[in-house]
């Protein structure tokens, strides 16, 4: 599949397609993912360490984001492309994740703010 018309050279290395590797051209080449097809790795230039992926096209992520070309935040973060981290209060949230889009921390009863970090109104004494 990968091998090139020109069949091999005096040492027995095969002509090998851009996007194929080995010395019978049996895997993809760098950057590219799924042998036999050898599709070219689409890691998101933001959220990837390179455009390196494994044989199943997962690229490497930075910590702050995820999925499977790192085009998405990770938990803990939000705001994609950006990916900032959430900063949950500890005392006010129910979790250190939020919402991956707007940031809004998941608040114990009687708390409200983009963090959960003040008391709503009518509640005084935050954190308790």
């Amino acid at each position: 599949v990968g091998t090139l018309p020109g069949g091999c050279d005096s040492a027995g290395r095969c002509f090998c397609r851009p996007e194929f590797a080995g010395p019978r051209c049996e895997q993809c080449s760098p950057e590219h993912h799924s042998y036999p097809h050898c599709y070219t790795c689409s890691c998101d230039s933001r959220g990837a360490v390179d455009n390196n992926c494994s044989p199943a096209g997962q690229c490497r992520c930075h910590v702050n984001f995820a999925g499977h070309t790192c085009n998405q935040c990770a938990l803990g973060f939000y705001g994609y492309p950006s990916c900032t981290p959430c900063q949950c209060s500890r005392e006010g949230s129910l979790h250190s994740t939020c919402d991956q889009e707007t940031g809004q921390c998941s608040c114990r009863p009687r708390v409200t703010g983009l963090r959960c970090d003040s008391c709503m109104p009518g509640a005084y004494g935050f954190p308790h």
